[in-house]
């Protein structure tokens, strides 16, 4: 059997209800929830709280799985957990060289670009009634 590429990402929303987001700096110079593969022994969680750390320098807390996700054309599982800062008065800062920026986001006014996949996540994350089947992703759909 191949080794499957697994990955996992965050959903942090502020007190004022926006989420946080990460601009990478390479590609497509794309908005994204903070996340990244899994390394060997560890856990999905594990992925989500030492992703965001390396990121944006948070600490966070895991409370619950809000989607996991099989995108076919990359044969990637993609897990999105929702998050709290274990500190409200930190602040993100980029601390790794693939980030540029980061910062909360409106919902309702994300910024650009951003894949259609990242959306669906923020949107999953945010129903109040938790998905727990898999989702089959099609190709992203990019917004400029």
């Amino acid at each position: 059997m191949a080794n499957k590429r697994m990955g996992s990402a965050a959903v942090i929303m502020n007190d004022e209800g926006k989420v946080l987001l990460v601009k990478h700096n390479y590609g497509r110079f794309n908005w994204e929830l903070p996340g990244g593969y899994a390394e060997q022994y560890e856990s999905l969680e594990e992925t989500a709280v030492r992703e965001v750390f390396e990121e944006t320098g948070l600490q966070v807390r895991a409370t619950g799985l809000s989607g996991l996700y099989y995108e076919p054309s990359s044969d990637m599982h993609h897990t999105v957990f929702v998050c709290t800062q274990e500190d409200a008065a930190a602040r993100p800062d980029p601390d790794e060289s693939e980030i540029s920026e980061c910062g909360y986001w409106s919902v309702d006014a994300l910024p650009r670009p951003i894949s259609s996949f990242t959306m669906t996540r923020i949107q999953d994350a945010l129903n109040t009634q938790p998905q727990f089947s898999l989702t089959t992703v099609s190709d992203r759909k990019w917004f400029e």
